[in-house]
């Protein structure tokens, strides 16, 4: 019986290659479902063979904590030689996406503390 072994949702694109990849080259016989145009489903990678879903989670998760230091080593370097976008420069690029997010901030403030000032 099959079993899930990594869903891709919200995973980037690259990350979802490398995975795939990872499995192919560690010889997991697996196989891939898609959510669907009503996203009913679950876009996943399943291990067909569940006697081996213990030695794919290690190997998953050897990559995982991999990826996590080497992504958290190129943003320090990026930061280092000044390219890692800061506060300012992302309200320069994006000043209506901004704008919205601080709107939507002070809207769920006030809707948060409108029932306690009422009580004063």
């Amino acid at each position: 019986m099959a079993a899930l072994l990594f869903r891709l949702a919200n995973v980037t694109e690259e990350e979802a290659w490398e995975v795939r990849r990872l499995l192919d080259e560690q010889g997991f016989d697996t196989y891939e479902t898609h959510a669907g145009f009503w996203r009913l489903g679950v876009d996943a990678i399943w291990l067909r063979d569940a006697s081996q879903l213990e030695a794919a989670r290690e190997v998953l998760e050897r990559y995982q904590i991999e990826r996590q230091e080497r992504v958290q080593r190129e943003h320090a370097d990026r930061v280092e030689r000044g390219e890692a976008p800061t506060l300012w420069q992302r309200l320069r690029h994006h000043p209506v996406q901004m704008l919205l997010v601080a709107l939507a901030v002070v809207a769920m403030l006030a809707l948060t503390l409108v029932p306690f000032l009422g009580l004063i």
